[in-house]
């Protein structure tokens, strides 16, 4: 919302600065976006009149003036085209400053003496126009200052209003609040009834009486639409960014911006029968006022005659619906209230936004259209003349908006504002706003809502007034206090920084994918499994919440590759959704996506690719930092996503707690991916449980080491060979790596061989040799009992 603060102070005039008021302003929630002066700084210019033009000698574009100043005449040469005899300009006479510090001197043009400069409206930082002359009234006087007569020491300032706020889309709207900020009364214009000259009407019906429960014309006879809009109210829309077209269409767009209520003027010798406001048919045809002809749907409200739509109600006219200067000598006005469900996101869904549905959307007040018409039709009369008929209204009481009183409670004040209130400053704020207020002398009142407040409904929406016009910088500062108990966190528990920090280390970079993905994508990685699907997403690509984070991780892994980024390692943590509404779990997790070469690019690193067991050792970082590894273990696995021989699902304690793994060759084809990806994913839960490390005292006796070649079956597990060992190597046992698996000459196609180090070291005294070959044997023998694993030869 647009305004010129003199229009503004025109109603209510607080004796503060422009300064002061657009910061009270904004801290009532009126926040105002700009404030831009009505035109630039300037001085010495007035009101020019041309007596005569003649045509340059040496320049085709240029003419010879004589200006009068009223008192003198002088000579300037102008270039502009519309520079003729009898047209008044502003005249910016020598000594005069324009914007920008340009003094005005005297000058020769191509040979011809100039005394002056006469001005365009861009030149004075009026507007923008720069085309020609800036022509003034034909009843401007002659030589007074341009400043003065065209009221240029203003500022048009433009307020951002919330949605709620649609009652502050007037001059009226804005100069309620301002008398409620600063305790002034308002000066409203007088709006009497014009008494009716003549009989005509036009029958209104509505058929549509929910969206439209309230609907007046009027039709006004024998107006000259050749008379000019008086400049004060051009210049009053001009300072609102509104455009001045004729007498008529200003006229409503006037009221429009004083009042807030929408209007439109019909030529009422395009009106055939009577108004009907009806809901259209599907596909009529209809073409608007800017030409564009659209196919109407069954649910958008038309103003319409007998035979034809006119216009989309509260959106715009059709081109039938328009007055024409030259032609049209009666008028049909209109002033309606239209329900906003009604004809909220019609105009949006024609491609369309006008400063009528602007306003119809958020809603206007429903009490508002007889004043309206009263006002516009006086206008009307006072500029372009004719003659007014009785006013015709239908309407629907039992369609119109009923609002409720609210109960205010001071102890409810003091709650939400932190301080008390004084019950006669409660009743003045709100009164103030035309709330009618009701005291029980119990400390409650009872609140009348006025109609054009359709956002107050609830106790705290007289609070939030309250405190917006007190001041939202006066209410008191106060600290919440409670009785705080640290909390307890056990010592085990690791911490998600942490992990992002070691993660960090290994050559990983954090990456934030969004938790709502491609119900495609979706399928992809999740087969078989039933997405939550979003009742309102943001786009089609966006519309199932994640059951893994795999996918926007790969996603981002893409977009890396497509920027010839060659060796790329992301991680992320954040929730999975897994389930639907009723019985949905979120449950955070902790991935990785990595590709690429093993070690970054360098003289003295090779060029080996990553492969599964780099991953698994980053994997395997990660679960030893709360102390735990041991409780982990890899189990071959498979996962719809991951590729059959290169897939391990990671258990503690036998419950699945994620999968590490190769993308699946088929998933990679139709992602694109034409090297191989490996990722893993974790419960975040089980990875930051940890044990507390324990010492033991170190043991100054000699370690005992023996390695064994084992022959296994193709398909043993070396965990499960390891898992044997550990089982039966007693309670010395320190240190069991598997250091080598062979498979090939030598070793049938059907087995394989480990190679497995053990070390063992007593606390008191040193083993000998006995000890350390009957447990060997107990090793052998239980490893050939349970797996059929022997000792090679």
């Amino acid at each position: 919302m647009k305004f010129s603060e003199q229009w503004l102070r025109g109603w209510v005039n607080p004796q503060v600065s422009r300064d002061e008021l657009v910061a009270r302003l904004s801290m009532a929630g009126l926040e105002v976006d700009s404030v831009t002066p009505a035109a630039g700084q300037f001085s010495g210019i007035v009101v020019g009149e041309i007596l005569a033009t003649e045509q340059h000698p040496d320049a085709d574009k240029l003419r010879v003036c004589q200006v009068s100043n009223g008192q003198e005449t002088f000579q300037v040469v102008c270039g502009a085209p519309n520079a003729r005899p009898g047209i008044k300009i502003p005249f910016a006479m020598i000594g005069a400053e324009l914007p920008g510090d340009f003094k005005i001197k005297k000058a020769k043009l191509r040979g011809v003496e100039s005394f002056g400069m006469l001005c365009s409206a861009a030149e004075l930082q009026i507007s923008e126009e720069n085309d020609g002359l800036l022509e003034l009234a034909a009843d401007a006087p002659v030589g007074e200052d341009i400043r003065q007569y065209l009221n240029l020491d203003d500022a048009s300032i433009e307020i951002g209003l919330t949605p709620n706020r649609g009652d502050c889309l007037s001059i009226a709207g804005l100069a309620r609040d301002v008398s409620a900020l600063y305790d002034v009364p308002v000066t409203r214009p007088q709006v009497p009834a014009v008494a009716p000259a003549h009989d005509e009407v036009r029958p209104v019906e509505v058929c549509a009486p929910a969206a439209c429960p309230r609907y007046l014309g009027r039709v006004i006879r024998n107006v000259d639409l050749s008379k000019p809009t008086p400049l004060w109210m051009v210049e009053r829309l001009r300072r609102s960014d509104v455009r001045s077209i004729d007498a008529a269409v200003d006229i409503t767009n006037y009221v429009m911006l004083e009042l807030g209520q929408p209007m439109h003027a019909f030529d009422l010798a395009e009106i055939n029968g009577g108004i009907r406001v009806r809901m259209a048919e599907e596909g009529e045809k209809l073409v608007l006022l800017d030409g564009q002809e659209v196919a109407l749907r069954a649910d958008t409200l038309v103003i319409a005659d007998h035979t034809r739509a006119l216009a989309i109600a509260g959106v715009m006219g059709g081109e039938h619906s328009g007055v024409n200067t030259e032609k049209t000598r009666d008028l049909f006005l209109e002033s309606a209230f239209f329900e906003p469900i009604s004809v909220a996101g019609k105009a949006r869904s024609y491609g369309l936004h006008t400063d009528a549905s602007h306003r119809y959307e958020r809603g206007v007040d429903s009490q508002l259209a007889r004043e309206a018409m009263e006002r516009a039709t006086a206008l009307v009369l006072e500029i372009v003349g004719g003659e007014a008929g009785p006013i015709v209204e239908a309407v629907s009481e039992q369609h119109l908006p009923k609002v409720a009183p609210v109960t205010l409670r001071a102890e409810r004040i003091n709650q939400m504002l932190g301080m008390d209130m004084d019950a006669a400053q409660v009743e003045q704020l709100l009164n103030a706003l035309e709330l009618k207020t009701s005291a029980d002398g119990a400390g409650q009142w009872t609140v009348e809502v006025p109609s054009h407040r359709f956002d107050i409904s609830l106790e705290v929406d007289l609070i939030e007034e309250l405190a917006r016009l007190y001041g939202y910088n006066n209410l008191p500062v106060r600290y919440p206090q409670a009785r705080l108990a640290p909390q307890t966190r056990p010592e085990a528990r690791g911490e998600l920084p942490t992990l992002r920090r070691l993660l960090v280390a290994r050559g990983y970079q954090e990456a934030i994918t969004y938790s709502f993905i491609d119900p495609k994508l979706f399928e992809l990685f999740t087969p078989g499994v039933e997405p939550l699907l979003l009742a309102n997403p943001i786009s089609s690509d966006m519309a199932a919440m994640r059951a893994s984070l795999w996918p926007g991780l790969v996603k981002a892994l893409q977009h890396n590759l497509n920027r010839q980024q060659d060796r790329v390692r992301l991680f992320e943590s954040g929730l999975r959704f897994v389930g639907q509404l009723g019985d949905l779990k979120q449950q955070p997790m902790i991935a990785g996506v990595a590709t690429g070469s093993r070690l970054p690019e360098g003289w003295a690193n090779g060029r080996d690719s990553l492969d599964f067991f780099d991953v698994k050792a980053d994997v395997e970082a990660l679960l030893g930092y709360s102390g735990a590894l041991d409780d982990f273990t890899f189990v071959a696995g498979k996962h719809p996503a991951l590729h059959p021989g290169q897939t391990a699902r990671i258990e503690r304690d036998g419950k699945e707690v994620g999968y590490i793994g190769a993308i699946h060759p088929e998933l990679a084809k139709t992602l694109g991916l034409e090297r191989p990806v490996f990722v893993f994913e974790l419960v975040l839960s089980d990875v930051v449980e940890g044990r507390l490390p324990k010492f033991s005292e170190l043991s100054k006796f000699p370690e005992v080491r023996r390695d064994l070649a084992l022959i296994a079956g193709r398909d043993v597990a070396s965990s499960s060979v390891l898992e044997v060992i550990r089982d039966n190597a007693g309670e010395w046992l320190t240190d069991l790596r598997l250091f080598d698996v062979y498979q090939g000459k030598g070793i049938d196609p059907d087995r394989k061989s480990l190679a497995v180090g053990l070390t063992w070291q007593h606390p008191s005294r040193t083993l000998n040799d006995d000890e350390v070959n009957t447990t060997l044997q107990n090793i052998l023998t239980s490893l050939e009992q349970r797996l059929n694993t022997t000792l090679r030869k």
